[in-house]
């Protein structure tokens, strides 16, 4: 697998049934973050008109439409038709991370069996996704923050909502035990590695669900800790005394 994270080949795979032409341009900007998506799938029955929304989109940003007819009421194959098909390309060998779009726990297993093989999950769907599959994956992102804009961060309604998002004493409690668990003697940690501690017990954990770009400014904001950089430029940062 390769070691540049530019250069890693990712396999994105969408529900048409679970998501929405108006996250396309947020999703793929949030994929391209983790590597190129050397294929584009998505699944759905074109026959219905309700993913009409989907033509355009599909024709502008490459993305393969995969054809599933319902074959009886109240069973989903598009799920069955994503599930093989990510089978059949995870078998290649060629892919080094899935990008799974959907709200639905049925992709739960499909997850956990990528990542048995080494390969990293992540995740896109709704607030309302089953738990099952968040945590199945290494990362995941919920739809509304794929839709957000520059613009909307730095309206006074959003920031009132981050403010308040930084007064949680859930929130304050994770970042507390991350920056603990990987800080040094001198009670300094190094900001990558609180992000990756906390991503490994919260997939879903971003720090744009609470109103900030970076997790240094969501910090920062908390007024938990300090936070310096290094000749490296390297963040790093140390609970205040209580």
């Amino acid at each position: 697998m390769n070691d540049n994270r530019g250069d890693k080949r990712l396999a994105l795979l969408i529900d048409a049934d679970n998501a929405s032409p108006s996250i396309i341009l947020g999703l793929l900007s949030e994929v391209s973050k983790y590597g190129v998506p050397t294929v584009k799938r998505i699944y759905g029955d074109w026959t219905k008109p309700q993913l009409n929304g989907w033509k355009d989109c599909l024709l502008e940003h490459s993305i393969q439409p995969v054809q599933q007819f319902a074959y009886t009421t109240g069973k989903n194959a598009t799920d069955g038709a994503m599930i093989i098909d990510a089978m059949d390309l995870l078998n290649t060998g060629r892919f080094d991370g899935f990008c799974i779009v959907s709200s639905d726990s049925d992709f739960a297993r499909l997850a956990a069996r990528i990542r048995e093989q080494g390969v990293t999950v992540y995740g896109f769907g709704e607030r309302k996704t089953p738990r099952p599959f968040v945590t199945a994956c290494d990362k995941f992102v919920y739809f509304d923050v794929l839709q957000q804009v520059s613009e909307a961060s730095s309206a006074p309604a959003a920031k009132a909502r981050a403010k308040k998002h930084v007064q949680d004493a859930q929130l304050l409690a994770i970042l507390r035990a991350a920056i603990n668990a990987v800080s040094d003697e001198g009670g300094w940690a190094d900001l990558g590695r609180v992000g990756m501690h906390i991503a490994k017990q919260l997939p879903e954990f971003d720090s744009r669900n609470y109103g900030f770009a970076r997790l240094s400014e969501l910090i920062e904001a908390s007024g938990i800790a300090d936070l310096e950089r290094d000749k490296q430029k390297s963040a790093m940062v140390r609970l205040k005394s209580a």
